[in-house]
């Protein structure tokens, strides 16, 4: 449930928030819904509601036509199961411990991605009753060697599982600037899960994301979330999506020689692992717990108390860190979404 300062109502101004708050662009956020669709269509999109971890987007997203979802942690399952979002629930992750997929079974559609005979078996303990296999197509991250995707399966039929199909992340691929070799790139990673699903058999191959939405001819869904928000980091990549995402800070700060300034916003408040955010119309000189020190392009002046909006390199774990964020037009807040899908 949405914690909102007492008797607030909107709209109101950007300037009556408590900063470092995080604010999302309606505009940018309704074209970027738009543009997916446009190629992505209904179930040709299952969108992976770690970017994001609002209800309140996802409900968005199924006015959008789309009623698949993946999902990276069981709390956002849960949670997208009590907002009755959860026609389609893909848990594509690991885990070890499944009895809370299994006891969602009553009000979602659950399946759990497995790639060992470890995590088979904690989807069956766990009383989880679909399964797809877990691929590895290049990311050294999960999914198992493509030699043993057919003995998986066929180990999780003999239990009484469905399997589904096969998913495979070609994560390592995502933010390759140059298209041409991204698109070669992932057809080699495609090839590897194409020969899985040979294997395995199943209605679906999962795969891709926001980096590879539009060159992966392989996969039946693609699990893209992060174009939602968008980031400084895929803007690199040159897709079709528009940053939506900012965190709205104030000048606490400006030296006496005006030549470098701080802001309320730092590393407490932003996902840094993809770098800096960026400022229009400063550099970022560094951060710190809960300060970005700004150098102002030439002929900025700034003064202790203007607004400073932060646009994140990575918004996912950006999002993460906030309680809410708030839909503007402008400078105007005219909604605020919970972020509630958030932690394990």
């Amino acid at each position: 449930m949405l914690v909102r300062a007492k008797d607030t109502v909107w709209p109101v101004n950007v300037a009556e928030l408590t900063t470092p708050a995080l604010l999302v662009d309606e505009a940018a956020l309704a074209d970027n819904i738009s543009a997916m669709s446009a190629v992505l269509p209904g179930e040709r999109l299952r969108p992976h509601v770690k970017a994001f971890k609002s209800t309140a987007l996802a409900a968005r997203l199924v006015d959008a036509g789309h009623q698949l979802f993946c999902c990276a942690t069981i709390l956002e399952m849960e949670g997208m199961a009590a907002a009755g979002l959860g026609h389609d629930l893909l848990l594509a992750n690991e885990v070890l411990d499944a009895r809370r997929l299994g006891a969602l079974s009553d009000q979602a559609q659950i399946t759990v991605a497995v790639d060992s005979d470890a995590t088979l078996r904690a989807a069956i303990d766990g009383g989880v009753k679909k399964v797809l296999i877990d691929v590895n197509v290049g990311l050294p991250r999960c999914g198992c060697d493509v030699r043993y995707a057919g003995r998986l399966a066929d180990a999780a039929r003999a239990a009484g599982l469905e399997v589904r199909g096969v998913m495979g992340y070609e994560g390592h691929l995502m933010d390759l600037v140059d298209r041409d070799k991204q698109r070669a790139e992932v057809a080699k990673s495609m090839a590897v899960l194409a020969q899985a699903h040979e294997m395995v058999g199943g209605d679906i191959v999962s795969a891709g994301g926001t980096g590879t939405f539009d060159i992966n001819e392989v996969a039946t869904e693609i699990q893209a979330g992060s174009y939602m928000l968008m980031d400084t980091h895929y803007a690199k990549v040159g897709l079709p999506f528009r940053r939506a995402l900012s965190v709205l800070t104030r000048v606490i700060s400006v030296n006496a020689a005006g030549n470098f300034l701080v802001v309320d916003g730092g590393l407490k408040a932003l996902g840094m692992d993809h770098g800096n955010p960026t400022v229009d119309g400063a550099t970022v000189f560094f951060c710190s717990d809960e300060h970005t020190t700004l150098i102002p392009d030439e002929g900025t002046t700034w003064e202790v108390g203007d607004l400073v909006r932060l646009w994140p390199a990575h918004v996912d774990p950006t999002v993460a860190k906030h309680r809410s964020m708030h839909v503007v037009k402008g400078d105007t807040v005219i909604d605020e979404y919970a972020i509630d899908l958030r932690h394990w």
